[in-house]
C-alpha cells in the first residue's frame, strides 16, 4: 500500500504557513486567523488518519471463451469501516478490454459488501490471467490518497476463433480404426462398393437378395469399411510478419484450430507440432479430449528466436505417424522450415502446405531501388514454391481476404489434376 498526498493537502499547508509569515513579517495578527482555519483541518486530517482495510475478492464467470466473445466477471468489495471515496480499476492485460464502466467510485458502509459487474471482451486468443485491482481510497477530508494494488488474478483461456470448413483434405492412407473416412479396400462396412457372386464362407446377412432373385443364384454386397486417418498439423514458430494489430501467427493458429477441431470431429487422430526455437509437439489422439489438449497447445505457441540449426530429426517417431497427413501452416521465411518441410516430402509423407503469405504485412517502400527489391522478394518466394510443386507438393498462398476453405479446395484440385512425383 502507498499514501500519497492530494493537491488539497498542498494547497492548505501553503496557505497555512504564507498566512503565518505574512503575519510575523507584516505584524498583522488577523492574518493568523485566516490561516487558522486551513491549519485545523490539516491538524484533524493527519491526526484522524487511518489506514483503511479494505477486502476486494474476483471471480470470472467462465475460465474457457473464444476469441471475440465475451465474459462476466464480479468484484466484491467489502470494508472494516466507512469508506466516501473509494475507487476501483479493473486492470486486464493485453487482448482483454473492459467494456463496462472502469474505474469506479463507489461509496462503501461499514462492514457491508458492495458487488460490481464487469463485462470483459477477449480481443486477442491467449492464456491469460486478468484480475490485477488497483484500489484508492480518499480520506474524509480529502487530503490523502492510499493506493493498494491487489493481485486477484484468475486463469482465462481464450482460444482462436477458427473458421467453419465444409470439406476436409482426404488422407491418402487410412488407418485400422472405425471413423467416417471411406477408404478404397473392402471390408466391414455400409458404404456400397461392387456386387459378386456368392462363395462359400460368405455370410449369410450380405447377400443382396434384389439381385440374387433377378439373376437366380446368390449375390453378395461388397461395402467398403469405415476407417480413420492421422492428422498432423505443422505450425511454423521460427519467424512471423506481422502489423500492430495482426500478424501471420495470429492467421496460422486460427487456422491450425479450424482443422484440427474439424478433423477430431470426423473421428480422425490429430496431432499438433510446433516447429521453431522452441520445439513442441503433440501426440496423435482422438476424442474431445485431444480437442482441449490442441487448443491448449496453440495457446503456448509463441515466436522464438533461435540461430540453431534444427531439422525433423529432433522430434520422435510418435509425433510424426507413418502414412499421416501434415498440413504445414507457415510463412516460409525461415530456410529451416522450407528445408524440413522438404525433408518430410522426401520421407513420404503427404504433405500440404498453406502458406500463411507475408505479402499484405510487407509494403512496398516509395523509392525505386524500394520497390525493386520488393518484386525480388516476390520472385524469389515464387521460386520457393516452384521448389515444392515440382515434388509434387501443393503450395496454396493464404491471405487473410480469402476463407480457410478456399484455400483447401486449392489443395484439392492440385491433388485430383497434378501428376505423381517420385522423390
Amino acid at each position: 500500500m502507498t499514501r500519497t498526498a492530494t493537491p488539497k493537502l498542498g494547497a492548505y499547508a501553503a496557505l497555512t504557513g504564507i498566512g503565518l509569515v505574512a503575519a510575523l513579517v507584516l505584524g498583522r495578527p488577523e492574518l493568523v486567523a485566516l490561516a487558522a482555519p486551513f491549519a485545523v483541518v490539516l491538524l484533524f486530517g493527519l491526526a484522524l488518519e487511518r489506514t483503511p482495510k479494505i477486502d476486494v475478492t474476483f471471480e470470472l464467470f467462465g475460465e474457457r471463451i473464444v476469441q471475440g466473445d465475451t465474459v462476466e466477471a464480479e468484484l466484491e468489495v467489502r470494508s472494516d469501516r466507512a469508506a466516501g471515496h473509494v475507487q476501483l480499476l479493473l486492470d486486464v492485460p493485453d487482448g482483454l478490454e473492459v467494456e463496462t464502466e472502469n474505474p469506479q467510485l463507489i461509496t462503501l458502509p461499514a462492514n457491508e459488501r458492495r458487488t460490481i459487474d464487469h463485462v470483459i471482451r477477449c480481443r486477442d486468443w491467449g492464456a491469460h490471467l486478468a484480475g490485477e485491482v488497483v484500489l484508492r481510497e480518499q480520506d474524509a477530508f480529502g487530503l490523502l490518497v492510499h493506493e493498494t494494488k491487489l493481485d486477484r488474478r484468475r486463469p482465462l483461456k481464450v482460444y482462436p476463433r477458427g473458421e467453419t470448413l465444409r470439406r476436409l483434405l482426404r488422407p491418402m492412407e487410412t488407418q485400422t480404426f472405425a471413423g467416417n473416412q471411406v477408404p478404397r479396400a473392402r471390408g466391414e462396412g455400409i458404404e456400397f462398393a461392387d456386387l459378386r457372386p456368392f462363395v462359400p464362407g460368405d455370410r449369410v446377412r450380405r447377400i443382396n437378395w434384389r439381385a440374387t432373385a433377378r439373376r437366380g443364384e446368390p449375390w453378395i454386397t461388397e461395402t467398403h469399411p469405415d476407417r480413420n486417418s492421422d492428422v498432423v498439423v505443422f505450425l511454423d514458430t521460427f519467424l512471423e510478419a506481422r502489423t500492430e494489430d495482426e500478424g501471420t501467427l495470429d492467421r496460422a493458429v486460427g487456422a491450425a484450430a479450424s482443422l484440427a477441431t474439424h478433423y477430431l470431429r470426423e473421428k480422425d487422430r490429430v496431432g499438433l507440432v510446433s516447429f521453431g526455437g522452441v520445439i513442441n509437439w503433440l501426440t496423435a489422439s482422438s476424442g474431445v479430449v485431444q480437442v482441449y489438449r490442441v487448443l491448449d497447445s496453440l495457446l503456448d505457441a509463441e515466436i522464438y528466436l533461435s540461430y540453431a540449426w534444427k531439422d525433423i530429426d529432433l522430434l520422435p517417431v510418435r509425433a510424426l505417424p507413418p502414412h499421416a497427413l501434415v498440413l504445414a501452416l507457415s510463412p516460409l521465411l525461415d530456410e529451416r522450415t522450407v528445408r524440413s518441410l522438404l525433408d518430410l516430402r522426401a520421407r513420404g509423407y503427404d504433405l500440404a502446405v498453406i502458406e500463411i503469405s507475408p505479402v499484405p504485412f510487407a509494403v512496398a517502400g516509395r523509392s525505386e531501388l524500394d520497390r525493386l527489391a520488393h518484386r525480388l522478394w516476390l520472385l524469389r518466394r515464387e521460386a520457393l514454391r516452384s521448389r515444392y510443386l515440382r515434388l509434387g507438393v501443393p503450395v496454396v498462398e493464404w491471405r487473410g481476404d480469402v476463407s480457410l476453405q478456399a484455400a483447401l479446395e486449392e489443395v484439392r484440385r492440385f491433388k485430383r489434376h497434378a501428376r505423381v512425383a517420385h522423390v
